[in-house]
């Protein structure tokens, strides 16, 4: 079993609760109230939405081949804003939360920074790899 044979909304939910076993993958004091983008209205309400955002991140990086930066996921954690008469503008998501959590998986050994030719970001660890492969069996 791997990655792509799961539901990805069960994947991060089981990954986001092994997450929270790893003492590097710690919300931020500002994570209570920060919102997640210009677009949103209010912070989330689920109080577990850091370890969700990791797993979600990590998850999107181990799917993508090659390396990914912050702003291909600022793009990805997007959305449009509501501007009242005016008509709906697409807004990146917040590249705080994105960085932080990039440098958490880091520091926890399951992404790496790599380059492919031009391209600069981070990728899967094998560790990362057999986190969610090994996650993947267990739901399966």
């Amino acid at each position: 079993m791997t990655v792509y044979d799961i539901n990805p909304n069960i994947l991060i939910e089981k990954a986001a609760e092994e997450l929270k076993k790893i003492k590097e993958i710690q919300p931020p004091s500002w994570a209570k109230f920060v919102k997640t983008g210009v677009f949103k209205e209010r912070p989330p309400l689920d109080k577990d939405w850091w370890y969700k955002r990791v797993a979600a991140i990590l998850r999107r990086l181990y799917i993508s081949k090659g390396p990914i930066g912050t702003s291909k996921l600022r793009t990805k954690y997007g959305g449009k804003k509501n501007r009242g008469y005016k008509p709906e503008r697409y807004y990146i998501g917040s590249g705080s939360i994105i960085r932080k959590s990039l440098q958490q998986l880091e520091k926890a050994g399951f992404i790496i920074q790599a380059q492919k030719g031009v391209h600069k970001g981070r990728i899967v660890t094998p560790k990362g790899a057999s986190f969610l492969n090994k996650l993947a069996s267990q739901i399966k």
